[in-house]
């Protein structure tokens, strides 16, 4: 390598750990530990209210509210981006560098980003306004300029978010992630896949947020009941081990792991680390991409739309990494010499005994998630560009993101994935900035919302009474 490059790329490096290292990981949390006190547990106390508002749609209340697509289909276009390569090959990293407990840190940064994930899509649908084609738009850069009164912020977080979408995670690891898996797995040439790819994308992506939400909320709740269906099987197949398993879990959480098998050992502060990181990475809970997606929601509340975006964190982390991450540890593929997707296949293989069916879920799993991802982040990408530049943006926004589309396959630059996972940790920084600044608009949004709630509750049991 050229020395000046070698030089450069050392510099990025320094500064990836820098912002993906305690002091984000620490303001991540603890905004998300803030919110949870000042919400009184909101995603415990109300996580059933949350569920009911997923599973059984209220058509009244989306027709009386404005928007562009449904509650659930808004859910289900940040779920599309959220639910990727990260469930598989993240788990699978996480567990291999801190051990079986960074499961357990994972549960936790999930349970407070729920709280974070509530707050900013509440303020997503508060601060969001019409574009000149008549969309919804709505997301971190509105409410901090609308609401914090920063437009510098507002801008900084929308051309962090635009690069990630055009060079990080909407791109160019989940087009080598697909193109990869097809090969590998189907023997599909990577030139054949990367056209089929890059005209599906355009197909769905063309048509806008109602075409990406369309598909989003079909392929998702399919593609997550395979992979937990495949996970369920295989700690089915392997239920006599379970019980270690999670007392393995929770006991190396607080312990740390000697070096077992092909495992190097770790001890808490790993654990800690690596569990929190890839919890974050893999919901991507404070980071400000899910808002950008409530924000399209048919809804006549704010605080009705957190709620139903705050299980996306729940289906996210508690569920499907939870779900990869016990069948790495029941199968032993954590000791194992494996990383990664690599790992994720070998649980599979030996879990179901089956050195075809097992890598076979993994592939598909992947393509399908990293397909997902790649819709999802087109639109926050659009939303992004229209908010710099406006709507006359986005026809040569989306052209260019084919372009990347097409071109990914063929790219192994290791310092774009680099920058591209800094600028990810970068927009962490203003989104959070706004929450703690807004924390009081969250507080008495949602103060207000469940007491006219209970006032609705107690007139119609007095209805009811009379009549009785």
């Amino acid at each position: 390598m050229n020395p000046l490059l070698e030089t450069v790329q050392t510099v990025l490096q320094t500064i990836d750990n820098l912002i993906w290292g305690p002091p984000l990981l620490i303001l991540l949390v603890g905004t998300g530990l803030y919110l949870t006190l000042r919400l009184g547990f909101i995603q415990i106390r109300h996580l059933p209210l949350a569920l009911s508002y997923v599973f059984t749609r209220d058509k009244s209340k989306q027709s009386s509210g404005k928007g562009d697509v449904s509650s659930f289909a808004a859910l289900c276009t940040a779920l599309s981006a959220t639910i990727g390569t990260g469930n598989i090959v993240g788990v699978a990293t996480a567990i291999k560098m801190g051990g079986p407990g960074a499961l357990f840190w994972m549960w936790l940064a999930a349970l407070f980003g729920m709280a974070t994930k509530y707050a900013e899509c509440l303020l997503a649908v508060k601060y969001r306004e019409q574009d000149e084609n008549g969309q919804m738009l709505g997301g971190p850069m509105y409410y901090l300029e609308k609401g914090v009164g920063s437009k510098w912020l507002a801008k900084l977080f929308a051309l962090f978010t635009l690069g990630v979408a055009c060079f990080g995670i909407g791109t160019f690891p989940q087009v080598n992630a697909i193109v990869d898996a097809a090969y590998l797995s189907f023997e599909v040439p990577r030139e054949y896949a990367v056209v089929l790819l890059t005209l599906l994308v355009a197909t769905v992506t063309l048509g806008g947020i109602k075409s990406i939400a369309n598909v989003a909320s079909k392929v998702v709740p399919v593609m997550a009941g395979f992979y937990i269906l495949a996970c369920i099987t295989v700690l089915a197949t392997n239920a006599s081990a379970l019980p270690a398993a999670v007392n393995l879990v929770i006991s190396s959480a607080f312990t740390g792991h000697a070096a077992t098998g092909g495992f190097v050992g770790a001890g808490i502060m790993l654990a800690i680390q690596s569990g929190i990181a890839r919890g974050v990475f893999s919901n991507e809970s404070g980071l400000g991409s899910a808002p950008m997606a409530a924000a399209a929601a048919q809804t006549d509340s704010c605080v009705r739309q957190g709620l139903t975006s705050m299980t996306g964190t729940f289906f996210d982390t508690i569920i499907i990494c939870t779900m990869t991450g016990l069948t790495l540890v029941v199968t032993g593929a954590w000791q194992s010499d494996y990383a990664g997707a690599a790992m994720t296949t070998f649980a599979f293989a030996s879990g179901l005994d089956s050195s075809y069916w097992g890598p076979l879920m993994v592939s598909v799993g992947l393509m399908f998630f990293a397909f997902t991802t790649i819709l999802g982040w087109n639109y926050y990408g659009e939303r992004c560009i229209t908010y710099l530049f406006g709507v006359k943006a986005i026809k040569p926004y989306k052209f260019l993101f084919l372009v990347l589309i097409a071109g990914g396959a063929f790219l192994k630059l290791d310092m774009i994935w680099l920058i591209a996972d800094i600028v990810n940790g970068l927009m962490a920084i203003p989104n959070l900035i706004g929450l703690v600044l807004l924390r009081e608009v969250v507080v008495s949004e949602s103060k207000l919302y469940f007491a006219q709630m209970k006032e609705e509750v107690s007139a119609r049991e007095d209805s009811e009474g009379q009549l009785a």
